[in-house]
């Protein structure tokens, strides 16, 4: 994949400082509304830098997560991709900032998942076991589908915890928009149906921890049965617009 890496040392710059000239305004849009998070990250000293892909990525997520050698990358994919102006559109204007930090959010707990030696785990008491009529690599991609789902779900509470924590007024605002958005195109079961986890998260004093990676974990496994049971879980799909 080819990318333009414009904050290596973003984390050792103020905002405006690192945006580069090259970025459009929609790229600079993004990084502002995600920069609150990224300055969260930069004090817990995390090791994250944001990339951004210079070549058209239509169809891809706006904003997602990658890991390449012990570092996280947020990856904004904005150019030649008609999502990322759509998601910004389907926010309330005076949620933007918060919505933008809800998505960061969740994507650092992908980033803490990767960094704890975590990625694709399971709580100690869940079994996922594919059900007795798949076999072979059948099986093996239902267990891989459900793997990323609660990874998914995991996000999702660390995002909305960021929101409880920062956005406590217009927390239940912004917990009906996320209901929207992964409702959106639902395939039930697939990899991006969280609906179990965010539901479980409506009242956001569940997640008044000190940390919201502490406050995503205790409601997470709590939905996981739930989630397992709830959902009719296809054979792949995916929704949802962030990663």
């Amino acid at each position: 994949m080819r990318t333009l890496i414009c904050f290596v040392a973003a984390l050792c710059l103020s905002p405006a400082s690192s945006l580069a000239a090259d970025l459009t305004a929609l790229e600079t849009r993004w990084v502002r509304g995600i920069w609150p998070v990224v300055a969260f990250a930069r004090a817990a000293s995390v090791p994250l830098d944001i990339v951004v892909q210079p070549q058209p990525t239509p169809g891809a997520a706006p904003l997602a997560l990658g890991f390449v050698d012990g570092r996280c990358k947020m990856v904004l994919s904005m150019r030649g991709n008609d999502e990322a102006q759509a998601t910004l559109d389907r926010i309330e204007p005076d949620l933007l900032d918060a919505a933008l930090e809800l998505m960061a959010a969740h994507e650092l707990g992908h980033c803490r998942r990767y960094l704890d030696g975590t990625w694709m785990t399971s709580p100690a008491r869940f079994n996922p076991d594919a059900p007795a009529t798949r076999r072979g690599d059948l099986a093996d991609a239902y267990r891989g589908m459900r793997a990323v789902r609660r990874e998914e779900g995991y996000a999702d509470l660390v995002g909305l915890a960021w929101t409880w924590q920062r956005h406590r007024s217009r927390y239940a605002r912004l917990h009906a928009w996320l209901l929207a958005e992964r409702g959106r195109d639902l395939i039930p079961g697939s990899h991006h149906d969280t609906l179990a986890w965010v539901r479980l998260a409506q009242n956001g004093g569940a997640l008044s921890r000190a940390s919201i990676f502490d406050a995503a974990a205790a409601l997470w496994g709590d939905a996981i049965e739930r989630s397992e049971s709830d959902a009719s879980a296809p054979e792949g799909g995916a929704g949802g617009t962030f990663r």
